[in-house]
């Protein structure tokens, strides 16, 4: 098993995060990790994903949602052909950061993916995977920052 994770702190406010982040046509303006979605955030629904990781190739695939926990969690679990073989469960984590007068108006953001199956040691690429993770992080923070400082 493996599993990478980034966090990012996000000067927005919870619900704004969750709003960028199942904007999922919006996905291609901005995101430079995973830059396109196709389908509906609701559990059970099979998605279509392209990520484009830096330095790797890019690559899609149609994970289930698996969780859609309004403004805290948003998974879906992939696999490679059949199970076991390389399976990812990649989970959004959101979590509100609560200022001086008990409001949360920061976000902490988690990116997470836990990869398991036999092939992982050999397909993985760690530091690509990151790196896009980081990406797509700090591009989700510039996006809904700037929401929030609009509205």
């Amino acid at each position: 098993m493996k599993r990478i994770e980034r966090f990012r702190e996000i000067a927005a406010p919870p619900e704004t995060v969750w709003e960028m982040l199942l904007e999922f046509e919006a996905y291609p303006e901005w995101n430079p990790f995973v830059t396109e979605i196709e389908g509906r955030p609701v559990e059970g629904e099979e998605l279509r994903v392209r990520i484009e990781p830096p330095d790797s190739r890019s690559m899609t695939f149609s994970p289930t949602v698996v969780a859609v926990d309004p403004s805290e969690r948003f998974a879906w679990r992939g696999r490679l052909l059949v199970p076991f073989v390389f399976d990812g469960f990649h989970e959004f984590h959101i979590e509100p950061i609560e200022g001086g007068d008990g409001e949360a108006d920061r976000t902490r953001f988690l990116q997470r993916e836990t990869f398991r199956g036999v092939l992982v040691p050999f397909v993985l690429d760690e530091d690509s995977v990151g790196a896009g993770f980081e990406a797509m992080n700090r591009a989700l923070a510039e996006r809904a920052e700037a929401r929030a400082a609009t509205v």
